[in-house]
Protein backbone atom coordinates (compact mmCIF):
# COMPACT_ATOMS: atom_id res chain seq x y z
CA UNK A 1 0.00 0.00 0.00
CA UNK A 2 3.05 2.71 0.45
CA UNK A 3 4.13 1.76 -2.85
CA UNK A 4 0.79 2.80 -4.43
CA UNK A 5 0.81 6.06 -2.07
CA UNK A 6 3.93 6.87 -3.09
CA UNK A 7 4.64 6.68 -6.85
CA UNK A 8 1.93 9.25 -7.81
CA UNK A 9 3.63 11.53 -5.40
CA UNK A 10 7.06 10.86 -6.92
CA UNK A 11 5.75 11.42 -9.99
CA UNK A 12 4.47 14.78 -8.93
CA UNK A 13 7.65 15.46 -7.54
CA UNK A 14 9.32 14.79 -11.00
CA UNK A 15 6.91 16.19 -13.05
CA UNK A 16 7.83 19.47 -10.76
CA UNK A 17 11.28 19.18 -11.28
CA UNK A 18 10.98 18.53 -14.85
CA UNK A 19 8.96 21.67 -15.59
CA UNK A 20 10.51 23.83 -13.34
CA UNK A 21 8.38 26.68 -12.19
CA UNK A 22 11.24 28.81 -11.96
CA UNK A 23 12.39 28.66 -15.26
CA UNK A 24 9.03 27.98 -17.01
CA UNK A 25 7.76 31.80 -15.52
CA UNK A 26 10.94 33.84 -17.14
CA UNK A 27 9.94 31.55 -20.24
CA UNK A 28 6.19 32.63 -20.36
CA UNK A 29 7.14 36.11 -19.88
CA UNK A 30 7.33 37.36 -23.36
CA UNK A 31 4.57 35.36 -24.58
CA UNK A 32 1.55 36.69 -22.34
CA UNK A 33 3.12 40.16 -21.63
CA UNK A 34 1.16 41.73 -24.52
CA UNK A 35 -2.36 40.15 -23.64
CA UNK A 36 -4.83 41.99 -21.41
CA UNK A 37 -5.43 40.28 -17.83
CA UNK A 38 -8.86 39.14 -18.86
CA UNK A 39 -6.90 37.17 -21.47
CA UNK A 40 -3.58 35.93 -19.74
CA UNK A 41 -6.85 34.18 -17.32
CA UNK A 42 -8.09 32.69 -19.93
CA UNK A 43 -4.56 31.44 -21.20
CA UNK A 44 -4.37 30.17 -17.86
CA UNK A 45 -7.32 27.98 -17.78
CA UNK A 46 -6.98 26.88 -21.11
CA UNK A 47 -3.72 25.74 -20.10
CA UNK A 48 -4.57 24.09 -17.69
CA UNK A 49 -7.64 21.97 -19.86
CA UNK A 50 -4.81 20.97 -22.18
CA UNK A 51 -2.34 20.24 -19.81
CA UNK A 52 -4.97 17.92 -17.68
CA UNK A 53 -6.08 16.21 -21.02
CA UNK A 54 -2.23 15.57 -22.15
CA UNK A 55 -1.61 14.20 -18.90
CA UNK A 56 -5.29 12.34 -18.64
CA UNK A 57 -4.22 10.45 -21.61
CA UNK A 58 -0.72 10.02 -20.96
CA UNK A 59 -1.90 7.87 -17.57
CA UNK A 60 -5.03 6.16 -19.32
CA UNK A 61 -3.77 5.40 -22.76
CA UNK A 62 -0.17 6.66 -23.11
CA UNK A 63 1.98 3.66 -23.68
CA UNK A 64 -0.85 1.49 -25.80
CA UNK A 65 -0.72 4.92 -28.11
CA UNK A 66 2.50 5.31 -28.30
CA UNK A 67 2.98 1.27 -30.08
CA UNK A 68 -0.47 2.13 -32.04
CA UNK A 69 1.15 4.74 -34.02
CA UNK A 70 5.16 3.37 -33.48
CA UNK A 71 6.03 7.05 -32.41
CA UNK A 72 8.86 7.39 -29.73
CA UNK A 73 9.19 9.54 -26.96
CA UNK A 74 12.71 10.09 -28.17
CA UNK A 75 11.24 11.70 -31.06
CA UNK A 76 8.72 13.56 -29.18
CA UNK A 77 11.23 14.99 -27.03
CA UNK A 78 13.38 15.99 -30.39
CA UNK A 79 10.56 17.89 -32.33
CA UNK A 80 10.15 20.04 -28.60
CA UNK A 81 13.93 20.82 -28.90
CA UNK A 82 13.59 21.98 -32.74
CA UNK A 83 10.58 23.64 -31.86
CA UNK A 84 12.25 25.47 -28.84
CA UNK A 85 15.20 26.41 -30.50
CA UNK A 86 12.80 28.49 -33.37
CA UNK A 87 11.36 29.91 -30.41
CA UNK A 88 14.07 30.70 -27.99
CA UNK A 89 16.92 31.80 -30.53
CA UNK A 90 15.25 34.83 -31.88
CA UNK A 91 14.91 35.91 -28.40
CA UNK A 92 18.48 35.33 -27.49
CA UNK A 93 19.28 37.15 -29.87
CA UNK A 94 17.09 39.83 -29.16
CA UNK A 95 15.45 40.28 -32.80
CA UNK A 96 12.66 42.55 -33.12
CA UNK A 97 13.76 44.07 -29.86
CA UNK A 98 12.30 47.49 -29.04
CA UNK A 99 14.27 49.69 -27.29
CA UNK A 100 11.91 51.03 -23.80
CA UNK A 101 11.14 54.54 -24.97
CA UNK A 102 9.06 52.25 -27.80
CA UNK A 103 7.87 49.37 -25.65
CA UNK A 104 5.17 51.46 -24.30
CA UNK A 105 3.68 52.19 -27.50
CA UNK A 106 4.02 49.10 -28.80
CA UNK A 107 2.01 47.14 -26.34
CA UNK A 108 -1.89 46.16 -27.75
CA UNK A 109 -4.26 48.85 -26.94
CA UNK A 110 -8.25 48.67 -26.50
CA UNK A 111 -8.04 48.49 -29.97
CA UNK A 112 -7.31 44.75 -30.29
CA UNK A 113 -4.31 45.12 -32.04
CA UNK A 114 -2.96 41.68 -30.42
CA UNK A 115 -3.26 38.16 -32.16
CA UNK A 116 -6.16 35.93 -30.82
CA UNK A 117 -4.84 34.49 -27.73
CA UNK A 118 -6.00 30.80 -29.04
CA UNK A 119 -3.11 31.14 -31.49
CA UNK A 120 -0.50 30.88 -28.78
CA UNK A 121 -2.23 28.64 -26.43
CA UNK A 122 -1.15 25.53 -27.82
CA UNK A 123 1.94 26.22 -29.44
CA UNK A 124 4.19 27.66 -27.66
CA UNK A 125 2.78 27.46 -24.75
CA UNK A 126 0.91 24.15 -23.81
CA UNK A 127 3.85 22.39 -26.27
CA UNK A 128 6.73 22.66 -26.07
CA UNK A 129 6.92 25.14 -22.94
CA UNK A 130 4.95 23.26 -20.57
CA UNK A 131 4.69 19.41 -21.80
CA UNK A 132 6.74 17.64 -24.25
CA UNK A 133 7.64 14.32 -25.20
CA UNK A 134 10.43 14.00 -21.96
CA UNK A 135 6.54 14.62 -20.07
CA UNK A 136 4.60 11.97 -21.91
CA UNK A 137 7.35 9.65 -21.28
CA UNK A 138 7.59 10.05 -17.65
CA UNK A 139 3.92 9.92 -16.99
CA UNK A 140 3.80 6.81 -19.09
CA UNK A 141 6.54 5.12 -17.46
CA UNK A 142 4.57 5.86 -13.46
CA UNK A 143 1.25 4.71 -15.16
CA UNK A 144 2.93 1.50 -16.23
CA UNK A 145 3.70 1.00 -12.51
CA UNK A 146 0.02 1.11 -11.25
CA UNK A 147 -2.30 -1.91 -10.82
CA UNK A 148 -6.09 -1.46 -11.31
CA UNK A 149 -8.14 1.21 -11.66
CA UNK A 150 -7.56 2.62 -8.11
CA UNK A 151 -3.79 3.44 -8.76
CA UNK A 152 -4.54 4.77 -12.44
CA UNK A 153 -7.23 7.21 -10.19
CA UNK A 154 -4.08 8.28 -7.74
CA UNK A 155 -1.80 9.15 -10.76
CA UNK A 156 -5.13 11.21 -12.62
CA UNK A 157 -5.05 13.25 -9.18
CA UNK A 158 -1.16 13.76 -9.36
CA UNK A 159 -1.22 14.79 -12.94
CA UNK A 160 -4.35 16.92 -12.45
CA UNK A 161 -2.09 19.37 -9.21
CA UNK A 162 0.70 19.20 -11.65
CA UNK A 163 -1.87 20.92 -14.44
CA UNK A 164 -2.94 23.74 -11.29
CA UNK A 165 0.74 24.47 -10.85
CA UNK A 166 1.26 24.90 -14.61
CA UNK A 167 -1.92 27.07 -14.73
CA UNK A 168 -0.87 29.25 -11.89
CA UNK A 169 2.53 29.68 -12.96
CA UNK A 170 1.27 30.97 -16.34
CA UNK A 171 -1.20 33.25 -14.57
CA UNK A 172 1.55 34.47 -12.50
CA UNK A 173 4.07 35.23 -15.31
CA UNK A 174 0.95 37.66 -16.38
CA UNK A 175 1.01 39.21 -12.59
CA UNK A 176 4.44 39.74 -13.13
CA UNK A 177 4.86 41.56 -16.57
CA UNK A 178 2.73 44.40 -15.84
CA UNK A 179 4.77 45.54 -12.98
CA UNK A 180 8.24 45.34 -14.45
CA UNK A 181 10.00 47.87 -16.48
CA UNK A 182 10.17 47.68 -20.56
CA UNK A 183 13.92 47.65 -20.24
CA UNK A 184 13.53 44.69 -17.45
CA UNK A 185 11.30 42.98 -19.83
CA UNK A 186 13.81 42.98 -22.58
CA UNK A 187 16.31 41.62 -20.06
CA UNK A 188 14.18 38.94 -19.14
CA UNK A 189 13.36 38.38 -22.92
CA UNK A 190 16.96 37.73 -23.26
CA UNK A 191 17.26 35.25 -20.51
CA UNK A 192 14.28 33.40 -21.57
CA UNK A 193 15.95 32.81 -24.66
CA UNK A 194 19.02 31.73 -23.27
CA UNK A 195 16.73 29.08 -21.26
CA UNK A 196 14.74 28.23 -23.74
CA UNK A 197 17.79 27.83 -26.36
CA UNK A 198 19.41 25.68 -22.83
CA UNK A 199 16.45 23.21 -22.82
CA UNK A 200 15.99 22.67 -26.44
CA UNK A 201 19.68 21.71 -26.83
CA UNK A 202 19.18 19.43 -23.61
CA UNK A 203 16.12 17.62 -25.11
CA UNK A 204 17.64 17.22 -28.82
CA UNK A 205 20.68 15.60 -26.98
CA UNK A 206 18.54 13.57 -25.34
CA UNK A 207 15.95 12.52 -27.86
CA UNK A 208 19.22 12.01 -30.26
CA UNK A 209 20.50 9.66 -28.22
CA UNK A 210 17.67 7.95 -27.02
CA UNK A 211 17.14 7.26 -30.49
CA UNK A 212 20.63 6.68 -31.85
CA UNK A 213 20.77 3.76 -28.89
CA UNK A 214 17.09 2.43 -29.73
CA UNK A 215 18.79 2.05 -33.43
CA UNK A 216 21.80 0.41 -32.27
CA UNK A 217 19.82 -2.26 -30.29
CA UNK A 218 17.48 -3.26 -33.46
CA UNK A 219 20.60 -3.83 -35.42
CA UNK A 220 22.05 -6.07 -32.82
CA UNK A 221 24.51 -3.29 -31.83
CA UNK A 222 24.09 -3.22 -28.33
CA UNK A 223 22.26 -5.98 -26.28
CA UNK A 224 19.18 -4.84 -24.24
CA UNK A 225 20.51 -4.47 -20.83
CA UNK A 226 23.74 -2.04 -22.25
CA UNK A 227 23.78 1.39 -22.02
CA UNK A 228 26.70 3.00 -24.27
CA UNK A 229 28.94 5.71 -21.76
CA UNK A 230 27.84 9.44 -23.00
Amino acid sequence: MQTFVSDPALMFLALIALYSPLAALSSYLPVVGPYSQKDQLRLALGLFRNVAIFVLAAIWIGEPLLRLLGISTAALSMTGGIALLYAGIPMMRGIDEVVPEQAAAAMPDASGTVENWRSVLFTPLTFPLTVGGTTFGLIVAFASRGNGVADELRFTVAGLAYAVVTSVTLYAAGHLHRRVSPRMRIILSRVAGILLTAIAVTLLANGGTQLVVATLRELGVLGPGIVPAI
